[in-house]
Formats: structure tokens, sequence, C-alpha cells
């Protein structure tokens, strides 16, 4: 395993951009579509929000629960959280009152802090002082120290994430882990001091939050893009002169459909990395056509430790199928039904394990028993209940998380596989599989012009019979949850009685 310190000598979250100011303070380091700000400007708005916050009574370890757009003031504010050693508590913006009551419930803030029109819709809801973030006045020249009780082993940031329980869980991150995560995927991925990051995901969500740490620590530019202005997208890519483009299927899927219908766009993107699910190999192709030269580098990982593996970059077009190798400075292997590690080419559960594997779900002992453990040396290990194998050379094959894989006609079947396969006939430009239920058989809903029965007899060219769907669905389109993933169960009554 890589001993490499990664982040040595850095240790806070706000430290990351503390060291980026020593460097690159006139650089441009946040950008939305209100303008720009400078290293210099984001920690001199991060020191005023720093001193409001003090001086509303926040003290080390509480919890600060935000939900507003991503923004230029939200990168500030979660650096001021972190310079007064408090907790950061990012929230999706879609979140609604019932998952919102839960989780004020689960993190008791002692201040909340909202944006626009969802500040008033907070306070109906919270129990403590909720301010809008226009509020946060406070002197930027003069620096916030951090506290002397603050260390590494603190918390920095809960992330709330949707998964297999019916409430958000909160996954503990601290700052050792934060920082430690930040600066070995940064050496994976290799962002460079003159890259611009187009990012078009929420803070709340771990992939738009290490978004700007991993920005902060190459001393490069982001920007921050609405979630709103789909048609306009690629010309902003175009526009900002983006050089690293962080993708979701979905959101790789609108570029090549605006690509077509805007031809003559060119960015100058470099690196393309993906999350939330597997590209399929023909989105891959499409995603080269329209950004030439660039690197599609595949990802696996999960919340509770960041990232899992990253695919080289200058690897890309090798090992098909494969989702990288582990994290610099980290370990992964495949484990069978009794722990035991497996050999090459066995399918077993993912289990992870180094510094950034995080240290739990918050308030909620007995899953993190089950998720998170300890290797006998003291080695943090994150279970993860999700499926792979790994080849003879260490490269990691993800088959499918927990709620991908299924039993049919007595076979293990992926729905990513399945997924993959209705990518790949012409025509298709997204698909969701609809495991079998009580009320039906398995079932596919894709977004196509193609009759539904042509679709399941390409199917049928392509899929073990076991692994083809009974049903096929046309939509308009794949919803998706708040972190970005295909929302299931929305597409399940379109299948009851079929």
């Amino acid at each position: 395993m890589d001993t490499t310190d990664y982040g040595s000598g850095i240790p806070f979250v706000h430290s990351i951009l503390d060291r980026a100011c020593e460097q690159y303070a006139d650089a441009p380091a946040v950008r939305d579509d209100d303008g720009v700000w400078t290293y210099a400007e984001v920690a001199r708005r991060s020191h005023a929000m720093a001193h409001w916050l003090a001086g509303q009574g926040v003290r080390p370890g509480d919890r600060v629960l935000v939900q507003m757009e991503t923004q230029r003031d939200l990168v500030a504010l979660f650096m001021a959280v972190s310079r007064v050693g408090a907790i950061f508590v990012p929230l999706n913006t879609a979140m609604k009152a019932f998952h919102l009551q839960a989780v004020l419930r689960d993190a008791e803030p002692v201040i909340v802090i909202g944006g626009g029109e969802l500040t008033a819709a907070l306070a109906e809801l919270a129990t403590v002082p909720v301010h809008d973030h226009t509020e946060m006045t406070g002197d930027g020249d003069l620096p916030c120290a951090t506290p002397q009780t603050l260390a590494g082993s603190d918390v920095a940031v809960i992330v709330y994430t949707s998964g297999s329980t019916s409430l958000p869980k909160g996954v503990v991150e601290p700052h050792a882990q934060v920082v430690f995560a930040t600066y070995s995927l940064g050496a994976a991925l290799g962002y460079r001091a003159d890259d611009v990051v187009f990012c078009r995901f929420p803070i709340s969500w771990d992939y738009g939050l290490y978004k700007v740490l991993l920005v902060f620590a190459a001393g490069c530019e982001i920007v921050l893009a609405p979630t709103g202005a789909d048609l306009t997208l690629l010309k902003r890519i175009v526009e900002t002169g983006t050089t690293v483009l962080p993708l979701v299927p979905s959101l790789a899927g609108m570029l090549t459909t605006l690509a077509r219908r805007q031809p003559g766009l060119t960015a100058p993107v470099r690196l393309i990395s993906n999350t939330g699910a597997a590209l399929p190999e023909a989105t891959i192709a499409q995603l080269r056509e329209v950004f030439p030269g660039a690197r599609v580098v595949r990802q696996f990982g999960q919340t509770e430790c960041k990232r899992i593996t990253v695919m080289p970059p200058e690897e890309d077009t090798e090992r098909p199928g494969c989702v990288g190798l582990p994290m610099p400075g980290t370990q992964v292997r495949i484990a069978g039904p009794d722990g035991q590690s497996l050999p090459a080419g066995e399918v077993g559960e993912i289990v992870a394990s180094g510094r950034h594997v995080m240290a739990g779900y918050w308030r909620n002992p007995e899953l993190s028993a089950r998720t998170f453990q300890t290797d006998p040396d003291g080695t943090p290990i994150l279970r993860s209940g999700d499926y792979g194998w790994m080849d003879a050379d260490g490269y990691l094959y993800f088959e499918g998380r927990r709620d991908d894989m299924f039993k049919r006609k007595g076979i293990r079947v992926s729905a990513l596989e399945i997924e993959a396969a209705a990518m790949d006939v012409p025509g298709v430009s997204n698909a969701c599989v609809v495991p079998p239920g009580e009320r039906h058989d398995l079932g596919i809903c894709v977004v196509t012009d193609l009759n539904e029965k042509d679709v399941i007899r390409e199917l049928r060219l392509r899929l073990e019979p076991a692994k083809v769907p009974a049903i096929c669905r046309r939509v308009d389109a794949i919803p998706l949850t708040t972190h970005g993933k295909h929302a299931v169960d929305q597409l399940r009554p379109l299948l009851i009685g079929a």
C-alpha cells in the first residue's frame, strides 16, 4: 500500500483554502452566474462569516444546518463553519418537509442557514434560530482564529445520504478523513492549477462538496453551474473554458444530445470523471466525439469513504468495464460470505480500508457497527455491501450495488448489466431497470422513440434469457433522486398490472 501522507501539514478542511491563498491569492477560485471570487476573496468572506457565527454563539462541535443554492456564499460558509470548529450539515434544496423534519431532529443544529424562499420554509420547521445567508456580515479583514481545542479527529461535515433506509442517514466525516481523501483523490485525478472545473452538482452531495476541495487543493477554478439551465449547458461549458468535467450518466446523456443539436461548440475539456452509476461504453464513445482528446475516468465509491477506486487517466481506453485501482494510500479486497478474502476473478463484497474511511453514521451505532469496522492493526474498514471482483493486477470490476443485484430464474442478475445492454441499442438514450417485485416481473424503462417490443427484441440479442426484462415502458425521462441516482421506486407503478 502507498504510505505517502496525503494532505501532510493540512490539519483542517479550511486549511486547504488557506494553503491555496498562500500560493494563488489573486487567482480565480469560485465562479457562479453572478461573478467570480479570487482565493483571497473567498478567504475574506469565510473569515467574516466565521466571526458572525461565533457572535451567534456557535461553538466547536455544534451543527450548522444549511439549505441554500450552490453559489459562492455557500462555499465561503463551508469554510467558515470549519474555521469555528463547528460541523457543516449541507442539505439539498430539493429536500422536502418530511425529510427535513427528520434531519432536524437527528442533527440537532444550534443554528440553521437558508437562502431565499428556503429560509422561510426552514423557519416553519426549525426550533432553533434560522437566518438567511445574506444576514451573515462581519469583518473579513480580521482573521478568525481556529479554536485551540480543534483536532483532526473532530467532525467537519455530516453528509445526509439516501440509501436502503427510509430516511436519510448522516455520514460522519472528520477533518482528517476529508483532507486525506481530498489529496489522495487529487493525486489520482491529477487536477492542475490551470484547470477550470465545471460543477453542476450541489454541495449537499459529496460529489459537489469534494469538487470544491479538490479545486482548492490544486489552486484552480470551479464553476458552480445552476441545475435548471439545461439548454444552455454546453454553451456555458464552452464559454467558461472548462477543462475538467465531472458527470453522472444522466448529465452525460444530456450533453451528448445537446452536442447533436448544437454542432460546432467545442471546449478544451481534457478530463471527464463519472460517478453515480457506470457510464455505458456507448456513452463514453459519444463523449469522446463531443470532447475530442478528453480522457474519461471511470471511478467507484461511496459517501462512506468518498472514493474506493479510480482508473488512471492515462489508461482510460484500457480494461473495458474496469473501475480502476484503489485510491492512493488505501486498500481494496473482495470478501466472501465468511469475510475471508477471495482470489482474483471471484465475485464478492467490496471491502475498502484506509484513512479515507469515514467515522460512521451520525447517532446510528447499530448500522455503523455493521458497516464500519477495524482491522486487527487498527486500520478502518468499510464493508460496502456492493459486489465486484478484482483481476490479477489489482484492478476492480464492479458488478452491482446491494440494491442492483437480485436473483431471477435461479441466477444472479445485475441491473447495471441490463441497463448497459439497453444503452447499446441504437436509439436508446437512457434506461433504468426495475427489479422484480411482488406485483410485477423484471421491467425496464427507456428513453427512446423505438417501439417497446423492438427494445425487448434487441435485448434478447444481447442478454441471457433470465436477464431479459418481461416488461418495457417508454418514458420521457428517467427520474433521479436528489443524489443523481435513478429513482427506481418512482417507476414501479408503470409496471404494476402489466
